[in-house]
């Protein structure tokens, strides 16, 4: 079974982006856990949070990234919040190719648009955002063996020094 990169962070840090690129550069499959969520209900993120709410969010998302994290998938993008989840943060702490993709929030805030379909940023998204970030921070720090800041740089960039960083 191939040692899987995971990439974790928060809202515009480049995740599936990055992700997309780097499997593709390493020649790997690739997993984006919110795109399989959308994909396995046919219903968008801020669907499910809408109709279902955040708690069965938060059970289809652990589901995904359980099953994931036991597949073939070589690199693996988390949603912002998966690492919230106890079983998820256990399985990340024994995984060696956490990659946790820093971003401030000047930098996110043009990727992830703060008018988009993010559920967890409506009201005042840069408020909502920095206190998602706040609450995540100190998970994501522990978690990334990794740590690679994708502020102001474009995600090829973030890739190359990835793949110097796993080589």
């Amino acid at each position: 079974m191939t040692e899987k990169i995971i990439l974790i962070g928060p809202p515009g840090c480049g995740k599936s982006t990055v992700g997309r690129l780097l499997a593709k550069e390493l020649d790997l499959s690739f997993l984006d856990s919110d795109s399989e969520i959308a994909k396995q209900t046919g219903k968008s993120i801020s669907d499910i949070f809408v109709e279902q709410g955040e708690p069965k969010f938060r059970e289809l998302e652990r589901d995904v990234v359980l099953k994931g994290l036991k597949s073939d998938f070589g690199v693996i993008a988390l949603g912002g919040g998966s690492i919230l989840d106890p079983e998820v943060f256990a399985k990340l702490e024994a995984e060696p190719k956490v990659v946790y993709l820093e971003v401030s929030i000047s930098n996110a805030a043009p990727r992830v648009g703060f008018n988009t379909d993010r559920p967890l940023l409506v009201g005042n998204p840069r408020q909502q955002w920095l206190k998602l970030f706040e609450t995540r921070r100190e998970k994501y720090e522990h978690l990334g063996k990794i740590r690679i800041s994708t502020n102001n740089r474009k995600p090829k960039e973030v890739v190359a020094q990835l793949c110097e960083e796993l080589s």
